[in-house]
């Protein structure tokens, strides 16, 4: 069997990635499992290993969960239908308007969630709006195409916002803090970029004026929506104050995380003290149990992480960031410049190929069997969650976000080709990521 150890690992991750992108449409837990078990069978994977990967991926999985919960308990408010009336009644009949406040909409649910659940939450929303509008399909991509580019991408700022960027922060032993220090202002001006890219490229199919929408509820019985069901009524009178208060309170509970990190607080102890209130909150005023958490709750987010990692883990046993390590670290090693290009291009690269998930992976492991200063791994890790979250946007299969949006618009009947997506990402894409990659450096050179 150990003479089999390389060529069942290798094929176990290919199979695994193949079976994702073929199949997107059935859920990504149970590949990253099927993969998983193959890999501890080889023996690249060992008894003991297992325990390092779940101490690494734990907390990380802990905090999505929590985070997720939330998201559930929001929708139980109506939280995000009033936010979508909120977005068309700022737009004051503006296809203009609509373009930024659905950029700002996006941006503002993977903060306060994280990218896989803001495409999720945000699509089918959009999707209704533009149907409602009468817009056609043609139309309807500007926002769309907009909205999920800007809801994934938005997860580089914090590190919350993304699992994947929760698990490497624990590898490079990095705290929350930190992260947001050093990435939030490089990010944002990536975003403002590529935001702005987005409207040049759109601007003349954008309607200069939309026509009136007919009255629209967002059901998850017409929409491929993530929640199951529609919450207890409330009274417009009562609406504007209560999803002001869950406002500013889920976002002192977003607040309350990176001032845990700063004080050494367990962040996912934070994250789940957060989620617990909002629970006993929606009980209070809905008379909703937190019983139906059990239910509504994605575990399987927990199976795939886990799985995926020990995939990677496998992969790192038998030699391939060793590989990595020979042929980049002359590279990365010269200055922060170099280094921040150097990595996020190819976590880019590695994005697109293999998915963001396992490439993310895969440069964090190798940057910490580099032996780099600490400046140097702080920035090269950092570039590489920008490879990860952005450059990762240049194919639909770079990111399970986006694999999940194009199957959303399947259902939907929203045509939208890999031409009409590659048209537009393989002008913005590489110009976000490299400008985001040179501000990081400099970024950083100048805090430190």
């Amino acid at each position: 069997m150990h003479d089999l150890m390389v060529p069942i690992t290798i094929l176990s991750f290919l199979c695994t990635i193949t079976f994702i992108f073929w199949r997107s449409h059935v859920n990504e837990a149970i590949p990253a499992t099927v993969g998983a078990l193959f890999v501890l069978l080889s023996g690249s994977v060992s008894l003991a290993d297992l325990g390092v990967i779940t101490e690494t991926i734990g907390g990380a999985a802990i905090t999505i969960i929590a985070t997720i919960v939330m998201a559930i308990v929001l929708e139980s408010f109506g939280f995000f239908q009033w936010a979508a009336e909120k977005l068309l009644e700022k737009s004051r009949g503006s296809g203009i308007r609509l373009f930024w406040f659905t950029n700002l909409f996006c941006f503002l649910m993977t903060l306060f969630v994280n990218n896989d659940g803001s495409i999720l939450i945000t699509t089918p929303i959009l999707m209704m709006l533009l149907r409602n509008l009468g817009l056609k399909n043609h139309q309807k991509i500007p926002y769309l195409l907009s909205g999920a580019l800007i809801a994934t991408a938005s997860s580089a700022p914090i590190g919350v916002s993304n699992i994947v960027n929760l698990i490497a922060l624990q590898i490079v032993h990095m705290d929350l803090y930190m992260f947001t220090a050093m990435m939030f202002v490089p990010a944002i001006l990536g975003l403002a970029l590529l935001s702005g890219l987005l409207f040049l490229n759109f601007r003349s199919v954008l309607p200069a004026k939309l026509p009136p929408v007919k009255p629209w509820n967002v059901s998850p019985r017409n929409e491929q929506h993530p929640l199951k069901e529609v919450a207890m009524p409330i009274s417009p009178e009562k609406r504007g104050s209560l999803m002001r208060n869950i406002l500013i309170f889920v976002f002192a509970v977003r607040i309350s995380l990176f001032v845990a990190s700063y004080f050494h607080f367990p962040v996912p102890l934070m994250a789940v003290i957060g989620s617990v209130f909002l629970l006993l909150w929606r009980w209070y005023y809905l008379k909703i149990t937190p019983a139906d958490m059990l239910r509504k709750t994605p575990w399987y987010i927990l199976i795939f992480a886990f799985g995926m990692y020990v995939i990677i883990y496998g992969l790192h046993n038998i030699g391939l960031t060793q590989l990595l390590i020979h042929s980049v670290q002359p590279l990365v090693t010269s200055n922060l410049l170099q280094a921040s290009v150097v990595m996020g291009t190819l976590i880019s690269i590695l994005s697109n190929l293999f998915n963001n998930h396992p490439a993310l992976m895969v440069g964090t492991l190798t940057l910490t069997n580099m032996g780099l200063d600490p400046l140097t791994l702080k920035i090269s890790y950092l570039a590489s969650v920008i490879g990860s979250d952005v450059g990762s946007l240049f194919l639909p299969i770079g990111t399970l976000a986006t694999l999940m949006w194009m199957h959303i618009l399947k259902k939907g009947k929203v045509k939208i080709t890999w031409g009409d997506y590659l048209k537009v990402t393989s002008t913005v894409i590489p110009i976000t990521v490299i400008f985001t990659l040179a501000i990081l450096a400099y970024w950083v050179s100048w805090l430190f």
